[in-house]
């Protein structure tokens, strides 16, 4: 159906005037660097309102508004890498009066997400998944006659991943028509961008040239050594001046490094390369951060970030609170004493050396610190074999990202019985990123292996305490821990670890006794006082405390587990398939993620939903003491402080 394109308002900001890359394209090629500046400071604003991906939107915007311009987004398909970058992508396409709704419950999305925008092509949250999805799209246009093009953008982070090469190999072989877009902005493969490169862009890139290197291929494919002479010729003089040979080697006709900030540029370079036959490889190099001095001066520190506050005003004194350490840091802080007391301790990071605080362990043993990149699967075996010559490694890894690490943690790690220690990080839910970053099924996948030690703890001490254990184990071992602060405890400066499979009686009660894996302990003692129930703080999930369950279980009228993982295949239902294995019948309440994905939320809000929260523990155990008939059973006299 034909919709008829709002006229321009030249007495109103371009930006007003974009809910649809259509009403883009009415817009002159002159008139697109100061939508860009709009565009520019309406991200400063709305992120700074409500915190998130920051640096990677801002180094987009010129190359965002390019390719809506050039392509006939929707049914043209845009691939988006990882979504830190789709901010500008999101403005663009009518969510532009949504943004003050990111990353909160109800709100947007942190990334592209199909079900919000026919503009979302693909969901998004992990990286390096869009050439391989991109190239699934052009071979489904192939199929069904379709006349579309297929772009996927991709980082040069996301570039290191073993993925993203496996689909620039299978789109290669497959001559499929699609553009991957590199964007490079860290410089990490070339600063090589000026006149020279950009005029060699144009030349590549241009119809004319396609048209002569094709026919040549033809002519020369006839007399061998003119042909070979001739494509070395060309590779040579393209590896002088780009770095495209590997991309070339490949079967993809590379084009660039091109300045992704020169919209005009861009748009010549795109609008040639749109109808070209075939794999074609676009690199555009950017700065993260463009247009915010700090950002551009620390990317890192600015990769995301949190709401801006107001400036006090003159003579408003600053509300200092006591800093509590995040589990992160108690981790990095851990893995630095830990590797003083021994050497055979290596750090092993897929590229989350800040996130995971592998800092000061990096500066003070480098030759003991690998960062693999994005690169789970490597990070893994990689542990593995050096398990193998006897060194001890650690893998901090999010407990997201090791889901693409399962075959290797499996075979590789498991199988052998390996001593390598998997320090989990954003274990359970994650709050405003949503169901793509949650941490919620590790317990489960990690709990059907043999012999993998799983532990759980309540604060920051256990936290510590466990990582010593793990260290100490004799095979695989993990601790999940949660993302940002503990309740405040005291953490001991010693490195012992826990008598193995061991939990402990936190609080005595009468009729209920609550399970409490991990930090929902807190929450589990609150509602305890409510109900006057029993809480045990069970440490470890595989082992499990079979003595303490027996006990509990012989005790009360009714158990309830609670964890911050999901409830099938979970922390609770290890308890279940014990009583049920041991003919012992007692009603069981198990308190978990729920069989559905939890929307972006607080992180307070996200327990609510999943009645994790204090209130939501006490009510199921209202609600079914409510049918449960009472017993005279002996309580304290019978279970004894673990």
């Amino acid at each position: 159906m034909f919709h008829e394109i709002p006229k321009k308002r030249p007495d109103t900001p371009l930006l007003d005037q974009v809910d649809s890359p259509e009403q883009l394209r009415a817009f002159s090629e002159s008139e697109l660097p100061q939508l860009a500046r709009e565009l520019r400071e309406f991200l400063l604003y709305s992120v700074g309102q409500t915190g998130g991906h920051f640096g990677a939107g801002l180094g987009v915007v010129e190359l965002t508004i390019a390719l809506h311009f050039i392509f006939n987004t929707p049914d043209d398909r845009l691939v988006w890498d990882v979504g830190h970058q789709a901010y500008p992508h999101k403005i663009l396409t009518g969510r532009k009066g949504l943004m003050p709704t990111l990353r909160q419950k109800d709100g947007i999305a942190a990334f592209p997400k199909r079900t919000e925008s026919a503009y979302d092509t693909f969901g998004v949250g992990h990286s390096s998944t869009s050439i391989s999805a991109a190239l699934g799209m052009a071979i489904s246009a192939k199929l069904m006659k379709e006349d579309r093009r297929t772009v996927a953008i991709i980082g040069d982070g996301a570039m290191t991943a073993g993925m993203a090469y496996e689909a620039l190999n299978h789109a290669a072989d497959l001559k499929a028509n699609m553009l991957v877009i590199l964007n490079d902005n860290d410089m990490s493969i070339s600063r090589n961008v000026g006149g020279l490169s950009n005029y060699l862009a144009r030349v590549l890139s241009s119809k004319t040239y396609h048209h002569i290197r094709e026919g040549s291929k033809k002519v020369l494919h006839a007399i061998p050594k003119a042909w070979e002479l001739a494509r070395r010729t060309e590779e040579h003089m393209k590896g002088m001046v780009v770095p495209g040979t590997l991309f070339e080697e490949m079967g993809f006709n590379y084009i660039g490094p091109i300045d992704g900030h020169d919209l005009p540029m861009l748009i010549h370079t795109l609008r040639n390369i749109r109808d070209l036959e075939g794999p074609q490889f676009l690199h555009v190099v950017t700065q993260k951060g463009k247009g915010f001095t700090p950002a551009e001066q620390d990317p890192i520190g600015y990769h995301a970030i949190t709401k801006l506050e107001p400036q006090r005003k003159e003579g408003d004194k600053p509300v200092k609170l006591p800093k509590k350490p995040k589990y992160a840091n108690i981790f990095g802080q851990w893995l630095y004493d830990m590797a003083v007391k021994d050497e055979r301790l290596t750090g092993i990071t897929p590229a989350m050396c800040e996130g995971s605080d592998l800092i000061r362990f990096a500066e003070h043993f480098p030759e003991r610190y690998f960062d693999v990149a994005i690169a789970e699967q490597h990070a893994v075996t990689l542990a593995a074999g050096m398990a193998c010559e006897g060194m001890k490694p650690v893998v901090a890894i999010y407990s997201t990202f090791l889901q693409r690490a399962y075959d290797q943690l499996v075979h590789d790690v498991a199988v052998q019985k390996l001593d390598v220690l998997f320090a989990i990080d954003r274990a359970g839910m994650v709050g405003e990123d949503g169901p793509t970053h949650g941490g919620c099924y590790d317990i489960a996948f990690l709990r059907c292996i043999p012999d993998m030690l799983i532990m759980a703890p309540a604060d920051e001490n256990e936290t510590r305490q466990m990582l010593s254990t793990g260290f100490f184990f004799d095979g695989p071992a993990s601790v999940r821990y949660p993302r940002g602060t503990g309740p405040g405890v005291k953490i001991e400066s010693h490195l012992k670890p826990l008598p193995i499979g061991k939990g402990e009686i936190r609080r005595e009660g009468q009729r209920v006794a609550i399970l409490a894996f991990g930090t929902v302990l807190d929450n589990a003692l609150k509602a305890a006082q409510a109900v006057d129930a029993t809480v045990a703080n069970m440490r470890f999930v595989k082992p499990i405390d079979e003595a303490l369950i027996l006990k509990l279980a012989a005790t009360h009228e009714l158990l309830v587990t609670v964890e911050e993982g999901c409830i099938m295949g979970g922390a609770g239902s290890a308890v279940t398939e014990f009583l049920q294995k041991e003919g012992i019948s007692v009603p069981v309440i198990q308190l978990g993620i729920p069989d559905r994905y939890i929307e972006a939320a607080t992180h307070a809000g996200q327990l609510a939903e999943c009645g994790l929260d204090a209130e939501g523990i006490q009510k199921a155990i209202e609600n079914r003491l409510a049918r449960i008939p009472k017993k005279t059973i002996q309580y304290k006299s019978q279970v004894s402080i673990v």
